[in-house]
């Protein structure tokens, strides 16, 4: 008896352990992404830049260059936002994972001192 309560103990560690491993991959794509993402925009940021410095005048150009600024402040406070939310919902998950183990095992514990 003890023994396949320890295998079923042992296969569903693994099938955690897996779903943790996944979740993790799937942040780091995300993260990826997302800084893939930003670099791009800032890329877009200094083209536009470039091409309004060509055409404007002093003033304009001075006035231009705070716009552009105040948007980079933007997307990158957005960024940060959802990197962090993206950590929550994996911290979140992780606590889940590791309660429903400690249940299993609670279980099996119980099962087993009753036999």
């Amino acid at each position: 008896m003890m023994m396949v309560v320890v295998v079923v103990m042992l296969v569903l560690v693994m099938k955690m352990m897996m779903m943790m491993m996944m979740m993790i991959m799937m942040m780091m794509m995300m993260m990826m992404m997302m800084m893939m993402m930003m670099m791009m925009m800032m890329m877009m940021m200094m083209m536009m830049m470039m091409m309004i410095m060509m055409m404007m005048t002093m003033m304009m150009k001075m006035v231009m260059m705070m716009m552009m600024m105040m948007m980079m402040m933007m997307m990158m406070m957005m960024m940060m936002m959802m990197m962090m939310m993206m950590m929550m919902m994996m911290m979140m998950m992780m606590m889940m994972m590791m309660m429903m183990m400690m249940m299993m095992t609670m279980m099996t514990m119980m099962m087993t001192a009753y036999r």
